[in-house]
C-alpha cells in the first residue's frame, strides 16, 4: 500500500501515536507499505507554528527531514500536475493544504491517511483511518 500522511497524522505518528486509529497506526508502521509526507505538511506546520497555533511544533519544524526519516517515510515533491489538479478540484473545501494533499493522493494513486471527515467525504480521494 502507498500512503500519504495528512499533517495531523504526521504529527500524531511522531508525538501522540495513541491518537491514531489502530488501522492507521498499523498501516504506517508496516514496513512493506510506502509512506510519503508532502512538503505541504512542512509548510502547514511551519506556518501554524509561526502563527502561534502550534506552539509545541518548534522541534518538529526544525528537524522536519529527520522526522520524516524517523517514520521510514519519503518526501513526495509537489509537482505542476499536483498544483494544477488542486486548482481544478470540484470541491468546495477552501483549505489550500488539504487541496494539495488531496490532489497529490489522486494524481499519484496514493491512499491519504487522515481523520478529517471532509477528506473522507471527498470521493475522488481514497482515504484510510
Amino acid at each position: 500500500m502507498r500512503l500519504l500522511l495528512d499533517t495531523h497524522v504526521f504529527l500524531w505518528a511522531l508525538a501522540e501515536p495513541r491518537k491514531l486509529s489502530s488501522k492507521a497506526r498499523n498501516a504506517i508502521t508496516k514496513l512493506e507499505n510506502s509512506v510519503y509526507v508532502s512538503p505541504m505538511t512542512a509548510y502547514e506546520l511551519s506556518y501554524k507554528h509561526h502563527q502561534g497555533k502550534l506552539p509545541s511544533g518548534a522541534a518538529i519544524v526544525a528537524s522536519f527531514g529527520r522526522q520524516v526519516a524517523h517514520l521510514y517515510a519519503s518526501e513526495l515533491a509537489i509537482s505542476a500536475p499536483h498544483a494544477l489538479a488542486a486548482g481544478q478540484l470540484e470541491w468546495e473545501h477552501k483549505d489550500p493544504f488539504d487541496r494539495i494533499l488531496a490532489a497529490q493522493a489522486m494524481v499519484e494513486g496514493l491512499t491519504l491517511v487522515t481523520a478529517d471527515q471532509q477528506l473522507h467525504a471527498f470521493e475522488p480521494v481514497t482515504t484510510l483511518w
